[in-house]
């Protein structure tokens, strides 16, 4: 199954009405990613045991459409707060992929 695949069963989508809207943050959520890997590590394909990511973020993106830029919201008693990093909660995991710094062992002359 795709990406978008996943999606719509999660989201209980049974049509293809919103599947360009959802393409479109599938690519902008792949392309965040693609660039955030470039920047730490050495990867320069998304590795695809990181799909879950791709597709966790869209998901989450999809269900903020019309409330984009906003720190939190509150309808009528209801108060939802937004995240402004969305690749925080994981960070654990992708901190993986990020080279490790090798240590230089030097030595100390005196004269």
């Amino acid at each position: 199954m795709t990406i978008l695949d996943n999606m719509k069963i999660v989201l209980g989508i049974n049509d293809e009405l919103q599947d360009k809207a959802l393409e479109i943050i599938i690519a902008n959520t792949t392309a965040h990613l693609k660039l955030w890997l470039k920047q730490y590590t050495d990867l320069t394909t998304i590795p695809e045991e990181l799909n879950f990511i791709i597709e966790e973020l869209s998901i989450s993106r999809f269900q903020r459409r019309g409330s984009e830029g906003m720190k939190s919201e509150s309808v009528e008693g209801h108060s939802v707060t937004y995240k402004e990093d969305d690749f925080a909660p994981y960070l654990s995991i992708l901190s993986a992929y990020i080279p490790k710094q090798e240590e230089k062992k030097g030595r100390v002359v005196f004269f």
